[in-house]
């Protein structure tokens, strides 16, 4: 008789493994620490929130995430990768481990400063933007390895601490690329189009322009299911502290040399729940549009990485106007 000893080793070490994956914890916010009822922001309509933490020291700095496959899956500006299940009353989650490759040699935060990230539904590959290096690179869908990078020349001259930190793919392979601070048109940032892969040199960019809410940044943007665009921006002031703005965009409204503006569909300020707010997320539910959003707590005990669910209200109809911003 063969003797089960290796069988329940096995067992033994692979029930270990799992028990010491690194978990992510999940604890109820309401929308408003001052009105608990309150549900409604704009357009959007709080479905739930919670305070993400995990034991694991590398969780933290939130700065871009994608919906996939009943959850999200999320990057940090230190390399980080996360995914979060979200099916189930609340949020349950794990480190995945860091980014396989990327620019530099990895030795500083500021080689994996991830602050984009995007995915091609048909292929499940994965798009990271970095900042500091301004570089975007390609990954496998279970991001175990680098498929493809590139150094765009448009974005040679970015600063490092406002390079692309918002990309999207659109339906149609093209790719936008948002930049937090370097100057575009008509007294815009710079918004680069590009006609295919980011990664690939033959896909070459044209440049137009987007202009944020007034004392906003944006970090980050999401393709909806009708194909126009929502995006996410921050502020923080020592007055007023941080505030989020969400915006709807079409890109059809996009011109090559000119300046678009989004459309305000909510304003999340104190003393509502808010953070340093960076990554952006759409999934649907039951016929409805529903809103992810989280913050980077920038490795800070005084701040929070927050998750927060909402579903889209009403939006404009598409083509319901065509934005151009003047300068």
């Amino acid at each position: 008789m063969r003797s089960t000893w290796p069988v329940l080793a096995a067992l033994l070490t692979s029930a270990s493994s799992v028990s010491a994956t690194p978990a992510i914890e999940a604890t109820p916010v309401p929308l408003s620490r001052d009105d608990p009822s309150r549900l409604q922001v704009g357009g959007l309509r709080y479905l739930g929130g919670w305070e993400l933490s995990s034991s694991d020291p590398r969780f933290g700095g939130l700065s871009a995430m994608v919906w996939r496959d009943g959850g999200l899956l999320a990057v940090s500006d230190a390399g980080g990768i996360f995914s979060i299940d979200l099916r189930g009353p609340a949020p349950h989650g794990r480190v995945e481990g860091e980014l396989p490759a990327g620019p530099g040699t990895g030795e500083s935060k500021a080689d994996r400063d991830a602050e984009s990230l995007t995915r091609d539904p048909a292929t499940g590959a994965l798009w990271v933007g970095f900042e500091a290096h301004n570089q975007i690179w390609r990954y496998d869908p279970a991001f175990s390895n680098m498929q493809n990078n590139f150094a765009p020349p448009a974005m040679a001259k970015w600063p490092a601490n406002g390079g692309p930190e918002a990309m999207v793919r659109l339906a149609d392979g093209r790719f936008l690329v948002f930049s937090e601070e370097a100057p575009g048109p008509e007294k815009s940032t710079a918004l680069l189009v590009f006609s295919g892969d980011p990664t690939d040199p033959a896909s070459r960019p044209r440049l137009a322009g987007y202009r944020a809410p007034k004392g906003y940044a944006v970090t980050d943007a999401t393709m909806l299911p009708d194909g126009r665009l929502l995006l996410l921006h921050r502020r923080f002031t020592l007055m007023d502290g941080v505030s989020a703005i969400v915006s709807l965009l079409d890109p059809a409204d996009i011109q090559i040399g000119h300046a678009v503006a989004g459309e305000e569909i909510a304003h999340i300020a104190p003393p509502l729940t808010v953070d340093n707010m960076e990554a952006l997320a759409v999934s649907q539910e039951k016929g409805r549009i529903i809103v992810w959003l989280a913050s980077d707590d920038n490795f800070s005990p005084l701040q929070r990485s927050l998750l927060l669910k909402f579903a889209i209200d009403r939006l404009p109809p598409p083509n319901s106007r065509a934005k151009a911003a003047k300068g």
